[in-house]
């Protein structure tokens, strides 16, 4: 094993992967696994730097397998579907996308994979408003189906015995028609199949003990069922003549087409999201106000979605000022963003606005204002995993105020959602809630006993630091238990 601890692994290799040091950090992590293998979180954060070292293969199989014990786990789906996008399955991203949507529909992340891969697609295939059906009220094309079958009859009836097609043999595809529809993947299939004529090669095993010729056969067989799709499907960047075309008519137009738009929008947004996660919190604020003064300057038609945008980048540069340590900016921006929320009836907005003044107010001490807030956030929300989340904020906030029954109360709502979510690390967090309360409460037996549950769900996590807490107060709850029995 090697020498360390798994959260000093994982410390580092997150660290690592932050400052760009890939390399490093998927060291760090396969030392992490070693130690505890198949943990889920390190799975996921392994995926995400074979991501970034442009390893598919293995960032797909470590996704899969941190989902192997929990369909739901949200950073497994969201790891799956980037490296499905990652390697062009945009169809399959876009399922696990919408799958981590609905699961967690407070990340953003989850709906901008979700627009990423619909513009894909759509850049791919076209869009819905390209296909122009025609309803003539005659039924000629009955005739021009049976005309059809009659010319194939004809056809089979002049192939000879070694022409005919078998079930699975395909049609040989006009060259020109193949180099248009692949693009710049037809000199790779060319290149593959030259490697076919190489029988040295083709006998020959990776270390991994694969055939060369499995693998080559297995890119060929790839990009042949790509350009059929694409052949059926009339990409945009399969017909030349027409992209060009759009592209005149584009610069010819004034205003950005929503397209355009969208890709600037998505674009910004990943960046934003990027800099507050990689510790520039400044620079992420910085890039949201300017985005948001520029689409304030849109209009509803050039940009439907303009409201919800202006009131998500409100969102951001309120969580951008918390990480800068700007309380007072940050309560302004939210609120801001709770205020356009309830003007133009966002619920998503005034919801998460709710929630992020809740957290503002909660870290500044004012704990009164923080139940307020978050209170009228509890009919809004959807999933047990936020009601887990909400109840017990309040209930921490009430407990902070000396008003242990409320804690109590909320304390055990939180752990009911959590049992029904079944979330073991959310589990833990409301049972040392409910047993604090209850020391407050003077009721050292029932705190004892619901300590000893944490204490269980803490070694079943592998929570050291946990542990060591619940250990610490479980001696104190027991003395003040004795003192209470001796004074009877």
């Amino acid at each position: 094993a090697p020498v360390g601890t798994f959260p000093s692994f994982m410390t580092e290799g997150s660290l690592l992967f932050r400052r760009g040091e890939y390399g490093k950090a998927l060291v760090c992590f396969n030392n992490a696994l070693k130690l505890r293998e198949g943990d889920r979180e390190c799975l996921a954060a392994r995926s995400k730097c074979y991501l970034r070292l442009g390893d598919t293969g293995n960032s797909l199989k470590d996704a899969e397998a941190s989902l192997q014990n929990d369909k739901t786990f949200s950073k497994g789906l969201y790891q799956k579907a980037e490296t499905l996008y990652t390697m062009g399955d945009f169809e399959f991203a876009l399922v696990f996308y919408h799958r981590g949507y609905r699961l967690r529909p407070e990340l953003h992340k989850f709906k901008l994979g979700i627009e990423k891969s619909q513009e894909a697609i759509i850049n791919c295939v076209g869009a819905p408003s390209s296909v122009k059906l025609e309803n003539k009220g005659n039924l000629c094309f009955i005739s021009k189906q049976e005309e059809c079958k009659q010319a194939n009859q004809k056809v089979q009836i002049k192939l000879t015995k070694n022409q005919k097609w078998t079930k699975n043999q395909k049609p040989v595809r006009n060259p020109k028609t193949e180099r248009e529809l692949l693009g710049e993947l037809y000199a790779d299939k060319a290149y593959l199949e030259k490697l076919l004529s190489d029988k040295d090669l083709m006998e020959s095993s990776t270390q991994q003990g694969i055939k060369v010729k499995d693998l080559v056969l297995g890119g060929i067989s790839y990009l042949e069922t790509r350009s059929e799709f694409w052949q059926q499907q009339k990409p945009i960047y399969a017909r030349v003549r027409e992209r060009k075309l759009r592209q005149q008519r584009w610069s010819r137009e004034k205003k950005q087409k929503p397209l355009e738009v969208g890709r600037y929008i998505a674009k910004n947004m990943e960046d934003m999201d990027m800099l507050l996660s990689g510790d520039s919190p400044e620079e992420s604020c910085r890039k949201a106000k300017r985005v948001l003064k520029k689409i304030q300057g849109w209009s509803k038609d050039e940009l439907p979605a303009r409201n919800e945008l202006i009131a998500n980048l409100y969102s951001r540069i309120g969580k951008a000022q918390v990480e800068m340590g700007q309380m007072e900016a940050a309560l302004q921006s939210h609120k801001m963003d709770l205020e356009f929320g309830r003007r133009h009836d966002l619920p998503d907005a005034v919801s998460r606005a709710l929630g992020n003044i809740g957290r503002v107010y909660a870290s500044t001490g004012k704990f009164q204002p923080a139940i307020d807030t978050w209170e009228k956030k509890i009919p809004m929300v959807k999933s047990n995993l936020e009601k887990t989340w909400l109840f017990h904020e309040i209930g921490r906030c009430y407990l902070e105020l000396d008003k242990a029954k409320a804690a109590l109360t909320y304390g055990q709502k939180s752990l009911q959602a959590a049992d029904e979510e079944g979330d073991a690390e959310w589990q833990l967090h409301a049972m040392v809630l409910v047993a604090q309360a209850q020391v407050s409460l003077k009721d050292y037996r029932s705190a004892i006993l619901t300590f000893e549950k944490a204490l269980d769900k803490a070694t079943l996590l592998h929570d050291e630091a946990a542990q060591k807490a619940i250990v610490i107060a479980l001696d104190e709850v027991s003395k003040s238990f004795m003192e209470q029995l001796s004074e009877r």
